[in-house]
């Protein structure tokens, strides 16, 4: 299994807050950025690991759980999601991520790199994979039996490598993936409110810059940097970012951080030193003074205030 401890964290830093970032690395042999397999294997083959001690992070790809028995419980973005039969966990790129002791929980486990799909399904699913969209899916009673059935399907050729020509297998182990995605998709309330849907230019571009944003917020605070990663220039990266969200692209970067540090100073209850730290602040003042400006209230007041009312 490619989250195993072998799994390699590209990004470590000292002191609490270290949140690695994790690449995709399957198992040798494993082809083209997707690995099926089972919530009951993965916790087999780590009786003592990643829950063990707890320890959040972060992946450049994406996981998505079926949950066909018991309850799993999984915390995403400092949330702790409780996902029961008949529901699906998605973890997306960028979102931060700490499992709990493992349980009784049973059902497939597909773990999938962003660009294992095909350009055309993708900008189909840019809602779905944004990372605003909810972790947990309810789908449809009617929808329940078919989506399993697929999944077990995929898990099945994942597992048939060798069997049949390379190519063959991997198109038809995207073939299944994309069709499960396209018909999950449809589950209510899957897309969130005010996501952009209408796969044109600016929607590809602004849905390029989120995953981009999740996976650099911390390090890259300007909208230079983002157009400089995407290959477009500061204005067409401007325009679409309002297109689709109605702000400017430092803005976005802005609410992002915002948002990091409201979970860190809440549930996690790090200190403000800490998160001015994990967030790419010069120093603490700075920091306090960023969240002040945007919040009204000193990041100690934000912690305090949490720390007796709750996240």
């Amino acid at each position: 299994m490619m989250v195993g401890k072998r799994h390699p964290a590209s990004n470590r830093q000292a002191g609490p807050a270290e949140v690695p970032l994790y690449g995709f690395q399957p198992p040798v042999g494993t082809p083209f950025g997707l690995e099926v397999s089972t919530v009951q294997d993965f916790f087999a083959e780590h009786d003592d690991w990643p829950w063990n001690p707890a320890h959040p992070g972060r992946a450049t790809f994406h996981y998505l759980i079926a949950v066909t028995e018991g309850e799993l419980l999984h915390d995403v973005d400092h949330l702790t999601r409780t996902v029961v039969p008949g529901q699906w966990l998605w973890v997306r790129p960028g979102h931060t991520q700490c499992w709990h002791p493992p349980g009784a929980a049973r059902g497939p486990f597909i773990l999938f790199e962003p660009d294992v799909l095909t350009p055309a399904t993708a900008r189909l699913l840019a809602p779905l994979t944004a990372h605003e969209a909810p972790a947990v899916l309810s789908p449809h009673p009617d929808e329940a039996a078919w989506l399993h059935q697929t999944a077990l399907q995929l898990l099945a050729e994942h597992r048939a490598l060798g069997r049949r020509p390379l190519d063959v297998h991997h198109a038809l182990r995207r073939s299944l993936l994309e069709a499960l995605l396209l018909r999950l998709a449809n589950t209510p309330g899957a897309t969130p409110t005010g996501a952009a849907t209408a796969g044109t230019g600016h929607s590809d571009t602004y849905g390029r810059f989120a995953d981009t944003l999740e996976l650099h917020f911390r390090e890259l605070h300007r909208a230079a940097d983002y157009a400089e990663l995407l290959g477009c220039s500061v204005r067409t990266l401007s325009r679409a970012a309002r297109y689709a969200t109605g702000s400017g692209v430092r803005d976005l970067i802005d609410e992002r951080r915002l948002l990091e540090a409201r979970r860190l100073l809440g549930r996690a209850q790090w200190d403000a030193r800490s998160v001015a730290a994990h967030l790419g602040f010069t120093d603490r003042a700075n920091f306090g003074r960023f969240f002040r400006d945007r919040t009204g209230i000193t990041p100690a007041a934000y912690a305090a205030r949490s720390a007796t009312t709750g996240p």
